[in-house]
């Protein structure tokens, strides 16, 4: 830890010229006496060797030892417990101390310098940079970052997630603003590069091989837990946190990929390139461009593709929100077939909707026509199932909406009033009804209407209920039973009243 320019210098002069011990410099600017010693060693002095007090803890110092040399990771607190199974009396703070002391250190490792050759190798991996809020979805914001290591050129591009279709895109992308790609690209051992690894026998993602086939690079994952092999991708991200990202305003996802595309090509092209210091990064790309491999004639397919299934209703759920289809293709398992700004929803290989993909959640885009399908025939349906009713309640029913719709009314209209009428009065005064609206030529509601209120009023029978029929059960229509035929079952004919007192021997002599 550094200390003080001052204190630094007072320890010096009280040294040196007022020739204190180290104990009272300590004591006198109020700092432990190791610092003094770290000082004046600096300044040239040999290191004081203080003799070190008995402890406790001596007598089992040996035990501590070779339990260390032969368990080198084995924990403090596990120590201690083994320590005082062999009967030590102190406590937790000293044991620990010394243990720290004593444990081994690991002998720190060299690094060799690698070197690559213009075109040879690019190396990848993902950043994370937070969340970005998109309607009622918080999704992750990731950055697909590719760096071409003898030049330092720099690919960046910001995705939704880090799922393998953005990792499909960020190369394609990488390769087309390049006009070119690496012979080598190598990757950190993640699940969209390689999905087993024992050892040296590594099987990758079949996505990505076909990607590398397409392409014609070698994909090649760095050792286990040996981050050091692709430093100059994580050296990549460093820079763009802190000279790209960090104090950067942006709205939109498309607006950030916007300014991180001029970035690439303004101000980290115009960076110093470390392999060779006289030229800027725009200057050796320029140079390692030619060595790149050519692009094929059409780029790898970076679709998301994902079976779905339509339920009741005529939407089926990707990524979080609801998708138009027709009606007709409720209860079916499609399929959909997306990119970043469009997809479209497939029946085998018909495509059955096509729409404007949402990053949202919870939001559903429709196509007018494909509701407006529905609502037609739903109301379609409505309007059989009450011409239905009708006919079956009176056999005039057909001829009069006939009439009435060759002299203009509107059917639905006649119908939905001619079954209110229906419910109103029962079918045999409607049947009624009807057929003398046809004598007279008068084929609308109202007349009907007209005829059932006369008719009332000469029987003299109060005025309908207002009774409220569930719309489930109104189409339905119940014929007026005939009570004889109940007792005709059963073998018995009704018997007039006078037949009935005889019967019951009310009248009948003594």
């Amino acid at each position: 830890m550094a200390i003080d320019k001052e204190i630094e210098s007072k320890i010096l002069r009280y040294h040196f010229v007022e020739k204190w011990r180290t104990g009272t410099i300590a004591t006198q600017l109020g700092i432990h006496h190791s610092t003094v010693d770290r000082v004046l060693a600096h300044a040239g002095l040999p290191k004081v060797e203080r003799t070190r007090r008995a402890s406790i803890i001596d007598p089992y110092l040996p035990f501590i030892i070779d339990t260390l040399r032969e368990f080198p990771t084995l924990t403090a607190a596990r120590l201690y417990e083994m320590s005082k199974q062999r009967g030590y009396p102190g406590g937790k703070s000293l044991f620990r101390q010394r243990i720290s002391e004593l444990r081994p250190r690991k002998q720190p490792e060299a690094y060799l310098r690698l070197k690559t050759l213009p075109g040879e190798q690019a190396q990848v991996d993902w950043g994370s940079f937070g969340h970005i809020q998109i309607g009622e979805a918080r999704r992750p914001l990731m950055a697909f970052v590719m760096v071409l290591s003898w030049s330092r050129q720099i690919f960046l591009r910001f995705y939704l997630n880090q799922q393998m279709e953005s990792f499909l895109r960020g190369h394609v992308a990488a390769f087309e603003a390049w006009q070119g790609l690496p012979k080598v690209l190598l990757y950190d051992n993640l699940k969209s590069a390689v999905l087993e690894r024992q050892g040296d026998a590594i099987r990758f993602h079949p996505t990505l091989l076909a990607l590398s086939a397409h392409y014609r690079f070698e994909p090649r994952p760095v050792a286990v837990a040996r981050g050091n092999e692709k430093g100059r991708v994580e050296r990549a991200i460093r820079y763009i946190r802190d000279n790209f990202f960090a104090g950067r305003h942006w709205h939109t996802l498309d607006e950030l990929n916007t300014q991180a595309e001029r970035w690439c090509q303004g101000v980290s092209a115009d960076r110093v390139c470390p392999e060779d210091r006289t030229l800027t990064v725009r200057e050796a790309f320029l140079q390692e461009q030619v060595s790149l491999l050519h692009l094929p004639g059409n780029p790898f397919d970076t679709h998301e593709r994902q079976p779905v299934r339509a339920a009741k209703t005529p939407y089926i759920r990707f990524d979080l929100n609801d998708y138009s289809i027709p009606h007709h293709c409720v209860q079916k398992s499609l399929s959909v077939s997306a990119d970043l700004e469009r997809l479209q929803i497939l029946d085998g290989d018909k495509c059955i909707a096509e729409h404007l993909r949402s990053f949202g959640k919870g939001e559903q885009i429709e196509q007018e026509g494909h509701i407006n399908a529905l609502w037609l025939e739903k109301t379609h349906a409505r309007l059989h199932r009450g011409q239905d009713r009708l006919s079956q309640a009176s056999a005039h029913a057909q001829t009069l909406l006939q009439l009435s719709a060759e002299r203009g009314h509107v059917i639905k209209t006649t119908v939905r009033l001619l079954n209110q009428l229906l419910d109103d009065y029962g079918r045999d005064e409607l049947h009624v009804a009807l057929g003398e609206a046809l004598n007279h030529q008068s084929p609308y509601p109202a007349a009907v209407q007209h005829i059932l209120e006369c008719r009332r009023d000469e029987q003299h029978r109060p005025p309908p209920l207002a009774v409220a029929v569930p719309a489930k059960v109104r189409h339905y229509s119940v014929k007026r039973a005939r009570l004889a035929d109940y007792d005709t079952l059963n073998g018995v004919g009704y018997a007039t009243g006078s037949e009935a007192k005889n019967e019951t021997g009310d009248d009948a002599d003594d």
